[in-house]
């Protein structure tokens, strides 16, 4: 479960770290571009968007490899992750 005292960026970051052990990981907070729009709220952290490269998508299609990474970060969307645009990749895919 979520918990400490960082931001959800930095806990999307670290959950993945940890899960994925990925080559590539970027999280932007895109919740500025959002403000006014459905899901949106004061403060943001509402709008993230994420490249990750990992092994752990080999084999996998693109609906699996997104439903892998939405279930690890399930407990973020409880708390107020209105969207996620992800890009899942193997390292192969990444070139």
């Amino acid at each position: 479960m979520m918990s400490g005292q960082g931001t959800l960026k930095d806990w999307i970051g670290q959950t993945l770290q940890a899960q994925l052990s990925p080559t590539h990981l970027d999280v932007v907070d895109e919740s500025h571009l959002h403000a006014g729009h459905s899901g949106a709220r004061p403060g943001g952290e509402t709008h993230y968007r994420v490249d990750v490269v990992s092994t752990a998508f080999e084999g996998k299609s693109r609906v699996e490899r997104h439903r892998l990474v939405n279930g690890m970060l399930a407990p973020a969307f409880e708390r107020g992750l209105h969207a996620l645009a992800l890009k899942a990749r193997t390292p192969s895919e990444a070139g």
